[in-house]
């Protein structure tokens, strides 16, 4: 997973690289790079609500929204169409103490988890206005659009016990015979709009879905282990934390080794919603063979038609 990874960002790197050299030539105005900030959440198997794990917006607790921020650049490569590269960060957390899921809530599990993304993105204009307000000028106008692509990101999901945060990826806490990847790849899912200002600065508002493709988001995906299976004490502590709440009987034969400690049958996904601030570069765009070419054309053209007669 890691060389694909590794693979898919130096051909995005590549393909930017290459558009931009040949590109600010001809049609520089068509770029724009800008920042983001917004805020980040996550679905999975921590937390949640009343139900059972759902791949669903009823099932995330919003409390438990964290900051994200970016940056991005855009190129406009056909009138309705854009490719967006970015840089995403965001915080993503879940406390089972936080749901009314019984079994959640004694399951007793947390965990916080830093994504670090880079994620290619082609985005569609479904709906534009080039001249609001009617001016007649073109300096305002405004953009919607729906975006679809493909990211890879680093994630390190951490449990906080005992004052402390901890990573739990190399403690192996459902006896892995080895640690899951780091490295991951997602589908990016956008939906999003933004004003342009006199041309040059445009401020919009999109969400961002992320389907990934790893259930270990959150350090949970399928069923308790022995703690003989455990490469420590400090695993075994963060393995089961049921009783810590001190169930009943009844309650914690629901979390021996052997039982469901989360749904493999659902991959993770987190989601971005952000507010939007872009630069426009706008230059000249040079029509080959017309009347707005360099002027060395047209005097080389002129001296052409000179020579014939």
């Amino acid at each position: 997973m890691t060389s694909i990874f590794l693979i898919m960002m130096r051909g995005v790197l590549l393909f930017f690289f290459l558009q931009f050299g040949t590109s600010t030539l001809l049609a520089q105005y068509l770029w724009d790079c800008g920042v983001k900030v917004g805020g980040s959440n996550y679905l999975g198997d921590i937390g949640g609500g009343a139900g059972t794990r759902r791949d669903f917006v009823p099932d995330m607790r919003m409390s438990e929204t964290k900051m994200s921020a970016g940056a991005f650049v855009r190129y406009k490569c056909l009138p309705k169409i854009s490719v967006l590269l970015s840089y995403n960060y965001g915080r993503i957390a879940g406390d089972d103490k936080l749901s009314s899921n019984l079994g959640r809530h004694y399951r007793n599990l947390n965990f916080r988890n830093d994504i670090h993304e880079l994620a290619l993105e082609g985005q569609i204009y479904f709906y534009s206005v080039d001249d609001l307000g009617r001016t007649y000028r073109y300096k305002n106008s405004f953009r919607a659009y729906a975006g679809l692509g493909i990211a890879g990101f680093y994630h390190n999901p951490e449990a906080y016990w005992g004052g402390n945060w901890y990573a739990l990826r190399p403690l192996k806490t459902e006896g892995e015979l080895k640690p899951y990847p780091s490295y991951c790849l997602a589908i990016p899912a956008s939906l999003g709009f933004y004003f342009s200002f006199n041309r040059q600065y445009r401020i919009g508002w999109d969400i961002n879905c992320r389907t990934t493709f790893t259930d270990y988001l959150d350090d949970v995906s399928g069923k308790y282990t022995s703690p003989a299976n455990l490469s420590s004490p400090l695993a075994i502590a963060l393995a089961n934390r049921t009783g810590e709440l001190h169930p009943s009987p009844a309650m914690a034969a629901n979390y021996v080794p052997g039982s469901k400690r989360g749904d493999p049958a659902h991959t993770d996904s987190y989601i971005f919603t952000t507010v939007n601030l872009s630069y426009v570069f706008r230059g000249h765009r040079y029509r080959q063979g017309g009347p707005a070419s360099h002027g060395w054309v047209n005097k080389h053209r002129k001296k052409s038609i000179r020579l014939r007669f």
